[in-house]
């Protein structure tokens, strides 16, 4: 049985889905979790166009608020559901290293994230985090479609 999940979130439908699922599964086996979150590194390039106004300070400050009252209402839903939450927040530009990372610093002996299928070119170039972690990963990886 597995006794800790690492609990990858975004923010989308899909992984929040993928998350309350999880969360039975955790309750279930009587197992806690960790939930990460990962941005992506400020660039002046920017993946949003609202970046390209902020500065360095101001995203670095505006990720780490967003992040920690995102992760902190995830640890209150799954403190409900009965499951021990802790949370990690992390920066880089790739998230299946950090979320890999975390799940090894943390000890946790399974990753539950969702099935996030980028289509067409944008999926061939950049590929898919999730993909990536089930390759990447020595620990055992649950995915929810």
């Amino acid at each position: 049985m597995f006794k800790h999940f690492l609990l990858a979130v975004d923010g989308s439908a899909l992984s929040e889905a993928a998350f309350r699922k999880a969360l039975v599964l955790a309750r279930g086996m009587n197992a806690h979790a960790t939930a990460v979150r990962v941005s992506p590194n400020y660039h002046v390039l920017a993946y949003q166009v609202e970046l390209l106004t902020d500065t360095r300070e101001e995203y670095v400050k505006a990720a780490w608020e967003e992040a920690t009252r995102y992760l902190g209402d995830i640890s209150k839903e799954a403190g409900a559901a009965g499951v021990p939450c802790d949370t990690a927040y992390a920066v880089n530009d790739h998230p299946y290293e950090a979320i890999i990372k975390t799940a090894e610093d943390k000890g946790c002996d399974l990753i539950v994230m969702a099935s996030h299928g980028r289509r067409g070119v944008q999926g061939l170039l950049i590929g898919s985090e999730t993909l990536k972690v089930l390759t990447h990963s020595k620990i055992p990886v649950l995915v929810y479609r």
